[in-house]
């Protein structure tokens, strides 16, 4: 692992939980991994709701915009979190992956998102021990 790793979170959308788990990352690991995130079908903006629950724990995701997935992306990143991807995650070899199966925000009121925001925070805490 490089002195600074680069960390891709990847899902369909790119609109809930790979900007949650990025607003995560970015906060909790204070500079010290590049975050990037991604999705297989990106949609228009990203969930608002996502965006309400992230505000509830002083995290801003509102100025992020989903994008998508890139060969590119994945090779620049030396761990490779999916989130419902399947298999329109490309697989490169000598990556660290790890597939995160939690339920997907879309659709889902604020009391169905804080759980799943609280568990993306738990998994980013052991991301970044992993790292350390």
């Amino acid at each position: 692992m490089p002195d600074r790793p680069s960390v891709l979170f990847v899902c369909v959308h790119n609109a809930g939980r790979s900007q949650m788990a990025a607003g995560f990352l970015q906060s909790l690991g204070q500079g010290r991994i590049d975050v990037r995130s991604a999705g297989s079908m990106p949609g228009n903006q990203i969930n608002p709701v996502a965006v309400e629950a992230m505000a509830e724990v002083g995290i801003d995701i509102a100025g992020e915009q989903p994008k998508k997935l890139t060969d590119d992306a994945v090779v620049a990143s030396d761990v490779v979190i999916t989130m419902g991807c399947g298999d329109e995650c490309p697989y490169f070899p000598g990556k660290r992956y790890e597939d995160w199966v939690l339920d997907d925000p879309a659709g889902q009121g604020i009391d169905a998102v804080r759980p799943i925001r609280d568990e993306i925070r738990a998994r980013v805490e052991q991301l970044i021990a992993s790292l350390d």
